[in-house]
């Protein structure tokens, strides 16, 4: 498994994409979506909504447990992943391209993100 370079992560297991024109892109880590499991349900935050980083804003589904989705940044939800919503496998078979989860133009980005060496460490993968 190997935890693409460009990305920040978080350590409730999101990553984060560099902001473009403020906004960033956040999904879970391949290493999230393999513990828990196939996931069947996908709850994201609306667009508008505000989102602030290290809290809850939505829940994952899968045929083990239900698991929180925390944002790893504040700011507004500008789009979510429609396609995910629809199908929520893209979250286990593509975790860091079609499985991602909603786009935030961000407000404040925590200090405490980490690199992907940084996750691999953390994450023991």
């Amino acid at each position: 498994m190997s935890n693409p370079q460009q990305l920040r992560y978080s350590k409730e297991h999101e990553w984060l994409t560099a902001a473009e024109d403020g906004v960033s892109t956040v999904g879970i880590t391949e290493f999230a979506a393999n513990a828990l499991g196939d996931v069947v349900y996908v709850e994201l935050p609306g667009v508008g909504a505000t989102v602030t980083a290290g809290e809850t804003c939505g829940e994952l589904e899968s045929t083990k447990s239900v698991s929180d989705l925390y944002s790893p940044v504040s700011g507004e939800v500008t789009e979510t992943n429609q396609d995910v919503v629809d199908d929520p496998s893209l979250v286990n078979s593509a975790p860091f391209e079609g499985g991602w989860l909603f786009k935030v133009r961000v407000a404040e980005e925590p200090g405490d993100l980490l690199t992907a060496d940084e996750y691999t460490e953390f994450s023991g993968n």
